[in-house]
This record gives structure tokens, sequence and C-alpha cells, in this order.
């Protein structure tokens, strides 16, 4: 099936339901998707309108709503509420997990973060800045915060632009990389509510108001395919980092519709965000004690 992502951004539209497809009007012309088709529907032009009936058998169909602030940058998600056979059983046995098999869960996932991110230097910078060093030093829970110590060796080397530093309010390649992980950030959280979890119940990240913890979590090893698309977008372009246009949401959406490697295949990022998370599922049901994580 295909994986559709879709973003409307250029110009006002209205959107609407047809016979389970999506017809997207701009002024006189008129783009039909199959609803089964989509995975997510980014939504950043001021002048959009869409009926209920859009919202509704968008969830109907699995796919994820984002929704947009004034800056063009993802502010809102609407995700499928009901998406799993035996999801009460699957959110007890979530609320559930012990704090060591957290802290087991959340040292595998550093370690792949790790490991993607010095496949990303290697790529980019050739050389890892002794990123792979550091992945068998990952304890459990990370108690000794490596992945603060590799984000030290990583964020510079990989935009050595004078300034630069990764701050999420920040302008500039920030920009490019909050857009990247926000639309990752949906996919990932449509994974984890489509094998019947709960995406507010974190392994690690627990912060009272964010309402996606859990894609948080499983989302880590896959920041380094946002990283790469906007390293080399930075090391192409001369000159003040670009503003956030059409050119660059494609780059950034092309790399979120690429292949990943998992369990020595190659498969779509969503399929592998929805391995990730089946995998979890089966930690937490005690058949399974470790997570199946991105190959970078």
């Amino acid at each position: 099936m295909t994986e559709r992502l879709i973003d409307i951004s250029e110009q006002p539209a209205r959107l609407r339901v047809r016979y389970e497809n999506l017809v997207i009007e701009t002024g006189d012309d008129a783009q039909t998707t199959p609803l089964g088709e989509i995975a997510a529907l980014i939504v950043s032009h001021p002048q959009v309108t869409y009926t209920h009936a859009v919202l509704a058998k968008l969830a109907e169909a699995g796919a994820v709503f984002i929704t947009c602030d004034a800056r063009r940058m993802p502010s809102g998600m609407l995700l499928p509420l009901q998406a799993h056979f035996i999801q009460t059983e699957r959110f007890s046995r979530q609320a559930a997990a012990s704090l060591p098999t957290r802290k087991r869960l959340w040292q595998q996932i550093v370690r792949a973060k790790v490991r993607a991110q010095a496949a990303v230097l290697q790529e980019v910078c050739g050389h890892d800045a002794g990123l792979l060093e550091l992945v068998s030093r990952v304890r459990s829970g990370d108690a000794t915060h490596i992945e603060a110590q590799a984000s030290r060796r990583y964020w510079p080397t990989l935009f050595p632009t004078p300034g630069f530093r990764r701050d999420p309010d920040g302008d500039g390649w920030n920009v490019h990389l909050n857009y990247g992980y926000a639309v990752l950030r949906g996919i990932v959280a449509r994974a984890v509510c489509g094998v019947g979890l709960h995406p507010s119940l974190g392994l690690h990240h627990h912060n009272r108001y964010n309402a996606f913890c859990l894609a948080d979590d499983l989302m880590e090893p896959l920041r380094p395919l946002v990283d790469r698309v906007v390293a080399l977008r930075a090391r192409k372009d001369a000159g003040p980092p670009p503003l956030l246009d059409a050119e660059s949401k494609r780059e950034l959406l092309a790399a979120l519709t690429g292949r990943v490697r998992i369990q020595g295949e190659s498969r779509t990022l969503f399929d592998v965000a929805t391995r990730m998370a089946s995998s979890l599922a089966a930690v937490f049901e005690g058949t399974a004690r470790k997570l199946n994580l991105p190959e970078m």
C-alpha cells in the first residue's frame, strides 16, 4: 500500500471527502487521493477549509492530521482514538511495566540513536567523532548520560557553521529540523496507536503536559534521518539558512518516505515505526525482551 505524506502549504484549498477519497480543490483544479493511502495530512496554509467528514474519515482510515501555526510549523495533531482490538488490555500492561524494564528499553533506544548519529556523521563528515565507541558504554536507563555526551560531539560536527546550536526554539536550520521532527513524531505516534499502546505513557520522557511521550521515546533512533537531510542542505547552500520553503519540505518529506533497514530488511519508515511499536507491545506482554530497532 502507498503511504503518502501530503503537505498543503502553497495555496488556499478546500478539502472534502467523496467516495472514500480525499478531494483537494485548489482554484479550478481538484486532486483525489484514496483515504487508505494517506499516512499523514499536514495543513500549513492559513486559507485551507475542510469538513468534519475529512477529519472523521482520516481518523477512521488510520491517518494523522497535523495542523500548523502562523509560522507554518506543526502545532497540533489528530490521531485515531481506537486502532487495536485489545487496546484496553495493552494499556494496562503498558502502565504496569516495571522501572527496570523501562530502563532496559531506554538503554536499547539510546544505543540505537547513537549508532545512527555515528552513521550520519560518517557519511556527511567522513568520521564519526568517536560516537561508536560510546555505544557500548550506555548503561540501563542511560545512567551515565551517554546520550548527552554524544550530542555534545554530534551537533558541532554535523553543523560546523559558526554560531549554530541545536535549539528547539531557535531559528535558521533549527526550523528545518523542527519541521522534520514534527512529521516524524506524527508517523511514530500513528504506529504507537495502531498497535494499541497509549502515546502519552512514555519509557523515559514523562512531561505531564506532553501527550506523546512514548512517540518521543521511539522516534529517537529515527531523528538522524532528518538530521542528515538538513545537514546536507546546509553544506550545499551558501550564505544564511533559507526559510522553510516548499523545496525544503519536499526534501524532508522525501527522506521520511524513503527506505530504512530493520531486522535485515529494507522497509518503509511507516513499517519500521510499526515494527518498533509492535516489539514494544511484545515486551510489555512478556513475550520479548528487546525492541526491533532500525539499522542506519
